[in-house]
């Protein structure tokens, strides 16, 4: 099945849903990882933090000529901040994968109280031009941070990954990032310990699709032109989700769904404007 895309402002075009792989690990992880691939996956989502760079890149090594359809992302973190430590850590990040290079490398959380993450930008900047990484973006970057990165650098990012499910779908965030030429990732898209597939309305939709919750609730990302990256070690979960992309809503189901959006919605209140991680 060929996979959609969305297409940045400058040209950047990425698919519709991704693999997430927060805790696929050691030989367990690059068995599954290697599993998405041939199942279809070409967009990868790792990070410094997740400790497991070493397994996406050798399930990429082992992908043949699927290899150069790949988007292998990672992500610097906060502890890395600083423009020396920022290029050395992509550096390391790029050898652990054992390719030659990344092809989507985010800085993970803009931590603005430490008030680094300029250099962090200019360091992904570097990188990008000394051919380290392909391709530059944020996570969990606010609008305002993103204004201040362009304002001091003249380059945007390609994508922002951050927090997004129906209980806290950002429809302000994502008319910003539209109107910016910004594609936007969501994390945890399925909302990760909470009870939405268990929802009535996102239950009755499913039904009435011969779907499942999952199905629909990724259908409702990429219908609001959300890239998900939903994780999934099984195969019959990995091909579950990918087929959700065939999957097409009612504007009055996306709505449904959208609706039911809570103030408290993030799942573990990390909050950008004040939320750290290292």
């Amino acid at each position: 099945m060929a996979i959609p895309h969305l297409t940045a402002a400058d040209g950047t075009s990425l698919p519709v849903i991704g693999l997430g792989t927060y805790q696929l690990n050691g030989s367990a992880g690059v068995d599954a990882i290697g599993q998405a691939i041939r199942a279809g996956y070409r967009l990868i989502d790792s990070a410094v933090n997740y400790e497991n760079e070493g397994a996406v890149g050798r399930a990429a090594r082992s992908a043949g000529g699927a290899r150069d359809e790949l988007v292998i992302t990672s992500k610097l973190p906060g502890r890395h901040h600083r423009y020396d430590e920022a290029l050395t850590a992509i550096e390391e990040s790029v050898f652990r994968t054992g390719l030659d290079r990344i092809d989507l490398y985010l800085i993970h959380w803009p931590n603005p109280k430490q008030d680094l993450y300029v250099q962090a930008w200019r360091a992904l900047i570097e990188a990008r031009e000394r051919g380290l990484v392909k391709h530059i973006g944020l996570s969990n970057f606010l609008p305002e941070h993103i204004d201040r990165l362009v304002a001091e650098t003249g380059v945007a990012p390609v994508v922002n990954q951050i927090e997004v499910h129906p209980y806290f779908p950002q429809q302000d965030a994502l008319d910003y990032h539209r109107e910016q030429g910004i594609l936007v990732q969501g994390w945890s898209p399925l909302g990760h310990g909470n009870d939405l597939r268990q929802h009535p309305v996102i239950g009755e939709i499913a039904a009435s699709h011969g779907v499942t919750p999952a199905q629909a609730i990724l259908a409702w990302h990429v219908a609001r032109q959300v890239i998900a990256l939903p994780k999934a070690a099984s195969p019959q979960r990995q091909v579950e989700n990918l087929d959700a992309v065939g999957l097409s809503l009612t504007a009055a189901e996306v709505e449904a769904i959208t609706a039911l959006g809570r103030p408290d919605g993030r799942l573990a209140d990390q909050d950008p404007a004040v939320y750290e991680e290292f």
